[in-house]
């Protein structure tokens, strides 16, 4: 029994688990926070930081000593052989086979003879070290992969900025088909509630059979209408779930909540500087400035320190550790490197001057995108101040389309409207309120490229 108990509470976890945020009530700074965790583009970016460290590390190493062993043991089935006057050192040589000939020089009257210098088997074993003392180009690029670090680490912030303001679109997008559904609803009650009202007028005799079948006509629409919101809706969730990072199969619902409209962000000044866009393209130009030191440190010359020791180690016979067959010797060099540069035929020059060309095209780049983003600021802040005016008509307008709704449906219940009459009123209702949660989704859009603009799209995660 406990183990059933148990299995209960285990199947009962795994069922609940997808619904959390159908439960809870997703929010804004919820799906923002979610998707900063989980969202590949964010995760990737987090991936190009780490990987700033290695590349630091990596070229940090060209400063370090760098150290390399190598060995080995050949075989030489025919060692080579040297000639030697023997006539100038008397006798035979070791070495010599005996029953050679020797070789007549010519006019000089001596004899040369074939020696063989070495040992079937050779084996060299060698330990090396460089040490670079002085080198331009590598403390300049020591430089530059710092650099690199705080270049990722910017653009990361770019991508959590972009990933906020596209969540947030598709928040509100998903906000406005909810609010969309419950204006279909309602319309949809009050359809139903005043064809029930005809219906019975018509069993009792006192309303036409036309004018119920225009009524049941106009409920079959608004239950198609309320299908296809819910069919919009539903694939406005699955994008603002893949836009988080989130697994499809889970239920998320959105709470019923109300914005506030908030007219003093529209005076609020924005700094193109403090910008992440801005700070990026100026990382980037140090980083241009960087490669071009790079190039002009060609110029320079190389210091390096070098050393190396080995052992050499020769026998008649393949086990070269035989005392009785073998001989082994050591060697050792230190020696001090230095390349200076003298002609290579203007190539480092070429290199300098494209350098310039590009950093000449990235400022450029930066003045243009200086001015988009004045250029986004100032439209954000139109459209914010167009939004209000049409959220303060259309939330008028609800008001009086509802007080018109009201008023028709008395005289429709008195005699004194027709079923027309009646139908557009409700048709009008409708429209009013949808017009409202349009304007309101177009004040919030506006509202998140005014905080862009501003430089301060993480604020939403804090509201």
């Amino acid at each position: 029994m406990k183990s059933i108990k148990l299995i209960a509470i285990m199947v009962s976890g795994f069922l609940t688990t997808p619904s959390l945020f159908a439960q809870e009530k997703l929010t804004l700074q919820q799906a923002i926070r979610y998707a900063l965790e989980h969202k590949v583009d964010a995760q990737k970016s987090k991936l190009d930081i780490a990987n700033a460290e290695n590349k630091i590390a990596e070229t940090r190493s060209g400063a370090l000593p760098q150290i390399s062993a190598e060995g080995g043991f050949t075989y030489n089935p025919i060692i080579q052989q040297n000639a030697i006057d023997i006539s100038a050192i008397g006798g035979a040589l070791p070495g010599v086979e005996p029953g050679t000939p020797p070789v007549e020089s010519g006019n000089e009257g001596g004899s040369l003879a074939l020696v063989a210098f070495g040992t079937p088997w050779t084996s060299a074993n060698t330990v090396s070290l460089n040490q670079q003392i002085f080198n331009q180009a590598l403390f300049t690029g020591l430089k530059a992969a710092k650099s690199s670090r705080e270049f990722y680490q910017i653009n990361h912030a770019l991508t959590e900025e972009q990933l906020i303001e596209k969540i947030a679109n598709a928040y509100y997008e998903v906000f406005q088909t909810q609010q969309t559904l419950k204006t279909v609803q309602t319309n949809l009650d009050n359809t139903r509630k005043s064809m029930g009202i005809i219906k019975g007028l018509y069993e009792s005799g006192l309303q036409k059979k036309i004018d119920l079948d225009r009524i049941q006509v106009a409920v079959t629409n608004l239950e198609s209408q309320k299908q296809q919101t819910l069919n919009g809706l539903e694939l406005q969730k699955n994008a603002l779930k893949f836009a988080m990072g989130m697994n499809i199969s889970n239920s998320i619902q959105l709470p019923e909540e109300t914005f506030q409209v908030d007219i003093s962000k529209i005076f609020e000044e924005a700094n193109a500087e403090n910008r992440t866009e801005i700070r990026l393209l100026d990382k980037q130009e140090e980083l241009l400035e960087l490669n071009k030191k790079a190039f002009i440190a060609e110029y320079y010359p190389t210091v390096s320190v070098n050393a190396n020791y080995g052992v050499l180690g020769f026998s008649r016979d393949f086990f070269l550790t035989k005392p009785s067959t073998s001989r082994w010797a050591d060697f050792s060099a230190i020696g001090l490197s230095i390349k200076i540069p003298i002609f290579n035929g203007f190539a480092t020059r070429s290199k300098v001057r494209q350098a310039d060309i590009d950093l000449q095209a990235l400022r450029y780049d930066r003045e243009d995108t200086r001015l988009a983003l004045a250029l986004d600021n100032e439209n954000a802040k139109s459209q914010m101040k167009n939004s209000i005016l049409v959220i303060k008509s259309n939330e008028d307008n609800v008001k009086l389309a509802k007080e018109v709704l009201s008023d028709t449906e008395n005289n429709y219940k008195n005699g004194l409207a027709t079923l027309t009459e009646l139908l557009d009123a409700e048709k009008a209702y409708a429209d009013a309120q949808n017009n409202y949660t349009t304007s309101l989704l177009d004040y919030k859009i506006a509202e998140v490229q005014l905080i862009k603009s501003k430089g301060e799209l993480k604020s939403l995660i804090n509201e």
